[in-house]
């Protein structure tokens, strides 16, 4: 019997661990050039970018070869999109602009299977050849939660009351932007949100999840944040500036 794919990034956090997931412009080539770096898991951006369900297949088998937990932000939080995102291979979700208990009461009921949720009744391409495929999907599944309103932060005591949610995920972008700073996601007021929102999440004994880079990491890491977001496009673009910089530097002497 075929045992089902684990997936890497839902039993690390379970587990306590730090869980890694790489964000940037996903195509099958670069994430295949990417696999051998190590990191746990790859984001596949189905809201702010390209990634349609016709894509889900062949990027997550990608992810499937390197030992990656494929996760999919998609657009929206609705039922029909989970569990068809799903169904099309993709081991983990992460759902934008969750703002009210209610909200993430019904992400987990769209992405698991009963008895915990209502998920519709079908194989995925995770589950071929998969004996007791729902019962097994439900404990491989990761669901991630976006925080990214200041009605979120608001309503973030109840919110984390809801179970079999593996990452609380705040992030500062459409955080800064509700509390009226836009394009603003490193002042002070964000900030301070972002990191209070942080605490309370692992004070509460959930699991953190946040966007980092090579400057923050190190403190995020200390708060207790166990999820790390890092985009690769970031390291592109320094290593860019840095060439072209020496490159003018040589040029005027």
């Amino acid at each position: 019997m075929v045992n089902i794919r684990e997936n890497k990034v839902k039993h690390k956090l379970g587990r306590g661990e730090l869980s890694t997931m790489l964000m940037g412009h996903n195509t099958t080539d670069m994430i295949d050039f990417m696999g051998p770096l190590g990191f746990d898991s790859v984001l596949l951006e189905s809201e702010h970018g390209p990634v349609d369900f016709a894509d889900i297949g062949p990027l997550t088998r990608i992810c499937d070869i390197w030992d990656m937990t494929s996760i999919v932000r998609i657009n929206f939080n609705n039922p029909s999109i989970i569990y068809r995102t799903l169904d099309l291979g993709a081991q983990g979700l992460m759902v934008p602009h969750i703002n009210t208990a209610e909200e993430a009461e019904a992400v987990v009921d769209a992405a698991k299977f009963a008895p915990i949720g209502s998920r519709g009744s079908y194989t995925s391409r995770q589950g071929y050849g998969i004996g007791d495929y729902f019962s097994k999907a439900n404990n491989e599944t990761l669901i991630t939660i976006l925080l990214e309103d200041i009605i979120a932060i608001n309503n973030l005591s109840e919110i984390l009351k809801v179970d079999h949610i593996d990452a609380f995920y705040v992030a500062p972008g459409d955080l800064a932007q509700s509390m009226g700073y836009i394009g603003q996601s490193s002042h002070p007021e964000v900030q301070e949100v972002v990191n209070n929102a942080i605490n309370q999440i692992v004070s509460s004994g959930k699991i953190a999840g946040a966007l980092s880079n090579d400057q923050n990491v190190e403190s995020y890491i200390n708060m207790g944040v166990k999820f790390l977001g890092i985009s690769w496009t970031n390291w592109v673009i320094g290593g860019g500036k840095n060439y072209l910089n020496q490159v003018t530097t040589t040029k005027s002497r």
